[in-house]
């Protein structure tokens, strides 16, 4: 993600409390399990593919790489991350390196939230707007220091993300793709820092570390819901640092438990809830918009807080059997966007678009599931939360 002069400058932040995080929205691979004709195509791998393979992993296509899936199943993972600590292999996400004397101006005028309110060592969730108030991407801005910042954002988008910042540079900032350089793994759930032997920090702040004598950047993000951390390393270092992980008895998990995961805490898939022709406001993300500053689409922005989304993105879970998936239609308009099974609630889940006059909690709701009329309703996000864990226990 950084260079290696950034790697030697990083600014060391002190634990300032636990480190719970109830809604993160944070952005992460966004994109749904990539169609057959990628299959047709040369997959990306990541450093840690033949150790996916060794571990008997189920690998698929996604986003143009070849990622593993599941390994025992997803819901061992799933429940394995809620219950102790689970990792992932997300190292197909994109690194994009900012600097310059103007690098904060640049991205200030290009992306939604104010940057003004992290300082270095700090790291915030933001969204890459179009001039129609449509999300570009949705990711994680890092203040390296006020000269520099790294952006991580969603590997189907990063080509995208890359040439849309780079258009837009301006004398006196450097966008750099750095993602080639680094692998990168998130380690999630309420036992994942005492496995890793990492002590607490706060919500999205990031500092140097070591795990088994590796260097990383440890950073207190994630995208499951659970308490964790995502650790940056060089590739060269990947296959060391994962094993290293797996040793300390931390689960390794593919993407079908992070994509149930993510779904019961609602944070929102790119390319599923999210997209380029959907805006902040009617996906529930308005707080990640900045409207008071200047920033491409915010006109548009504006406009929709006033008059009212006429569509809102709602959650919500099934009262007759059945697992909603994203295409569904949604009785008197609407659509599911994403779908599926809740391992830790037994019942099918999902988000999706509806009216916005529908769209408050307790609305009954009639799904097309496969071509019959199931029962559900809408729900306060997000639809899982860790006191639910502690009821069952």
């Amino acid at each position: 993600m950084v260079s290696a002069r950034v790697v030697q400058s990083w600014k060391i932040q002190e634990a300032r409390g636990p480190a719970v995080v109830e809604y993160h929205g944070l952005p992460s691979p966004g994109e749904a399990l990539g169609s057959g004709l990628e299959m047709a195509q040369t997959l990306q791998r990541t450093p840690l593919y033949e150790r996916h393979v060794a571990l008997g992993a189920r690998m698929v296509p996604f986003a143009g790489w070849e990622m593993p899936v599941q390994y025992e199943g997803v819901i061992q993972e799933h429940r394995a991350v809620r219950t102790d600590a689970g990792v992932f292999d997300v190292s197909h996400m994109g690194e994009i390196e900012v600097e310059g004397p103007r690098a904060h101006e640049l991205l200030q005028g290009l992306l939604s939230n104010d940057l003004d309110r992290i300082g270095a060592g700090e790291a915030q969730y933001t969204l890459l707007t179009n001039e129609r108030g449509g999300i570009v991407d949705d990711l994680i801005a890092y203040r390296l220091d006020d000269f520099r910042y790294l952006l991580v954002v969603n590997a189907s988008n990063k080509d995208a993300d890359y040439a849309w910042l780079k258009e837009r540079e301006i004398t006196g900032s450097d966008v750099r793709d750095v993602s080639g350089e680094y692998a990168l793994l998130a380690v999630q759930g309420p036992h994942a820092m005492e496995r890793i032997g990492l002590g607490a920090g706060a919500p999205f702040t990031f500092a140097r570390g070591e795990v088994d004598g590796i260097e990383v950047m440890v950073n207190r993000t994630g995208y499951t819901g659970e308490d964790g951390c995502e650790l940056l390393c060089p590739a060269a270092d990947a296959v060391r640092l994962w094993d290293g992980v797996l040793a300390r008895g931390v689960v390794p998990c593919g993407l079908g438990a992070r994509d149930t995961l993510r779904l019961e805490v609602c944070y929102p898939l790119h390319g599923n809830d999210i997209s380029p022709e959907t805006d902040a406001i009617s996906a529930g993300l308005g707080w990640t918009c900045a409207l008071a500053k200047e920033f491409t689409g915010v006109e548009e922005l504006r406009r929709i807080r006033s008059d009212g989304p006429g569509r809102r993105l709602a959650a919500f879970v099934m009262t007759e059997r059945a697992i909603p998936r994203q295409g569904m239609p949604i009785a008197g308009g609407g659509e599911v966007t994403s779908g599926s099974h809740s391992p830790m609630l037994d019942i099918g889940i999902g988000m999706g678009y509806v009216p916005a006059a529908a769209a408050a909690p307790g609305t009954e709701l009639a799904i097309d599931v496969r071509g019959k009329s199931r029962g559900a309703r809408i729900v306060k996000k997000p639809i899982y939360t860790v006191s639910d864990q502690k009821e069952e226990g």
